[in-house]
Order: C-alpha cells, then structure tokens, then sequence
C-alpha cells in the first residue's frame, strides 16, 4: 500500500492460490498510475503480502469459514469506500473467490466500479450478476499463475479498472420512481411512464423476472427512488408456485420499511414463468400453458394459488411504514388476461383480490377500476396517486 490512499483501487484475492495474479495486476494498475490496496480472502495463510489481511479462524468447517471471512471483510471495504481510500475495486478468483467477492462488495453503491476476474462455472457468474452491478470478465482458462493467457486477461483488465473512478450521484433535483414491468404489462408501464415524466418525474423500469424485482427492492432499500409504482408482482406467482422467475423472500418488503410511497397491482398473477416445455416439472402436468417464446413457458395461476398470491401480498403490505395502495383492474391483469385472452380467468383473478381485502389492515386502501390493467384508465389513475403523494412530500419539505 503506497502513502496516498485516495483513489486507490481495492484488488480482493484469495492470496493463497492467487498471489501471483495479484501481484500481476496490482503492477499494472500501478504503473497506470493508481494506488492499490491488496485484500485477502484467502482461506490458509499466505506468504505474500496484503494491505488487508483475512483474519478468519481457520479451524473452521468450510462453508463457516467463508461465511467469516465475507463478515469480516465487507465492513472493511465500506470503511474503506466511506473514506474516500477506494474509488474502483477488482477481484481475481476461480469458484469460491467469485462468490466471496460477491458477498464483500455487496454494501458498495450502485455504479461504484466493480470488476471480478473469474474462473467460475457461468452458473456462478450469473448468480453474481443478478444480484449486483458487477462487470464481469470470465477468463474461459483456469487461473493457474500467469501465462500467455492469463497475462492478456489481468492486463486488459488491470488498465480498465486503473481508468475507473466512482462519482458520487449529484443532489438529485427531479423524483425518481421505479416501476414494474413484463412484456404483458408493457402498455401500462409506457402510459405511466409518459404521464410521470409529464409531471416532471424520472421513470426507473425493472423486469419482473426475478432478478429484476430483486434489484429494485435492492435498490429502494439503499434509498435510491422517492417512490414505487409496483404495476407487475409477478414474481409472487413464481415464488408461490415454484416458478422460474421468483425474487425471493424480501421482494414488496424494501418500500415499505423506508418508507417511500408505493403503489401495488397485481400485474401478471395470472401466470407462472418456465423455461422451455422440458422444463416444466412433471407435478404440473394437464395444466393450462402457453408457449410465449420457445424458451418461455408460462401456466395460468388457478383460483386457490391466486388466494395464496393475495395473502401473501397483503402480509407483505401490512408491514408497510408509509402510503400505500392497493389498485385492482376488474377486466384483466396481463395483455393475456382480458376478455377472449388465453388466460381469462375472473374467478382465479378475484381469488386475488378477495384475499388481499380480508388480509389488508384497514389502514391501506384497496382501489378497485372497472377497467383492463392495460387500459390509459388504469395509468392514469396510478400516476395521479403516486404524483399526489410525491407532492404532498414536497410540500411538507417546503413548510419545514
């Protein structure tokens, strides 16, 4: 570690098999003219020579012993961050290193340069990239020390990162709303989005694809949107049923416990999304499907799994800490879902809503429209909420 911390870029290593690759890279970044901080998560003690040194107690059983290293090094990269000591940070790893740097980079803001040299299984990379803004650069051969290839990949990636430098966000001026979407939902999502920015608010749009949702609630959590305009809690159907595209347990939990205002609807319940019709596990067999892509399946939710849907959605809502509304669309929830549609089913989609109104507390409204969730109407009458609530902050800011 040089003399001068500020700017340096943070290099995360497992040192005891990957030292002389870290050694490789911090000479690149240096000689680009950027300090470096060396931080081992190595799991045996190493020789070579780290900034930071992984203290975990090596007695340990291996998933426990990961699990202390990852606890002990991410609070020292977000000191470090927090410092202003780290403006870039990168990672050199095969399998269990990748998902270590993972787990220490987690608490970095969104957009703070983070870039993971790596060996893993796709698999692996791809779990990584759901969950964070990470660059990820697999090297296709093992990192067995520094050779012909292996010295293209650190170099190339050494100089990017020297180049990288985190910027804070300015003080935002405009709102910043995160909405919900899927292809079903998308004429919903477009109006609302139109209708926001005529009134001077910025859209933020995630697919609800599991991943997606699981950012955003990511995201609202770190602080990064004034309000939520949840239009497609699809992902509930996934994580109810056994879908492919669930976000997991904390998904419509992160608005509430802010708290911003947020609007909910049930975009998309009617279904639960698959891969390909191989992927589709056998319990589900004599279903209603619908190949939307030949790499899509999706199966239409019955009345007692739309009970669930709701009952879940309105747990999760019943802890909310601030505005909250609940927005039905009598005439349909997805493009798929509307009068002669594949998936028309009122009596599934009022299983939905009858749950959710015996499981609200009294305090949050259920809005019910004779409309289609696809309808301007329905838009229309989203955006009015979320743009009186948004005022109705600012206008208690401004009296403060």
């Amino acid at each position: 570690m040089t003399a001068s911390l500020s700017g340096a870029v943070a290099i995360v290593a497992t040192l005891d098999t990957k030292a002389k690759e870290a050694d490789h890279l911090t000479n690149i970044i240096r000689g680009s003219g950027r300090d470096t901080i060396l931080i081992d998560v190595g799991t045996a003690q190493s020789e070579a020579g780290a900034d930071v040194a992984s203290d975990a107690i090596r007695v340990a059983a291996p998933a426990e012993l990961l699990a202390k290293i990852a606890a002990a090094t991410r609070p020292r990269i977000s000191a470090l961050h927090a410092a202003g000591s780290i403006s870039a940070i990168i990672g050199v790893a095969g399998g269990k290193g990748s998902g270590l740097f993972g787990e220490v980079v987690a608490d970095l803001p969104y957009g703070f340069p983070k870039l993971l040299i790596s060996s893993a299984r796709p698999g692996l990379l791809a779990e990584l990239a759901a969950k964070n803004d990470i660059m990820l650069y697999p090297t296709l051969v093992d990192l067995f020390g520094v050779n012909g290839f292996t010295s293209r990949i650190l170099e190339n990636a050494g100089r990017a990162i020297a180049a990288m430098h985190y910027m804070p966000p300015p003080v935002r001026r405009t709102k910043i709303v995160a909405l919900t979407a899927f292809g079903v939902t998308t004429p919903a999502v477009s109006h609302c989005v139109a209708r926001l920015a005529d009134a001077g608010i910025e859209s933020i749009v995630f697919p609800a694809n599991g991943a997606g949702g699981g950012k955003m609630e990511a995201l609202v959590a770190a602080g990064e949107f004034d309000a939520v305009l949840d239009l497609t809690t699809t992902e509930l159907a996934d994580e109810v049923v056994g879908g492919s595209a669930s976000a997991g347990p904390d998904r419509l939990k992160a608005a509430g416990s802010r708290p911003v205002p947020q609007l909910i609807a049930p975009g998309a319940v009617d279904m639960v999304n698959f891969g390909p019709p191989s992927s589709v596990p056998e319990q589900f067999k004599g279903r209603h499907f619908y190949s939307h892509t030949p790499y899509t399946t999706l199966m239409r939710t019955t009345p007692f799994e739309n009970e669930l849907i709701g009952r879940l959605t309105a747990k999760r809502l019943s802890q909310a800490k601030g505005p909250c509304l609940v927005l039905w669309p009598a005439n349909g929830v997805s493009d798929y879902d509307r009068e002669g549609g594949i998936f028309r089913d009122a009596l599934a989609d009022a299983a939905w809503l009858s749950a959710v109104k015996r499981n609200l507390p009294a305090g949050i409204e259920c809005r019910e429209l004779d409309c289609h969730i696809n309808d301007p109407e329905f838009a229309d009458a989203a955006v009015a909420w979320i743009v009186s609530q948004l005022q109705g902050k600012a206008d208690a800011n401004a009296h403060v």
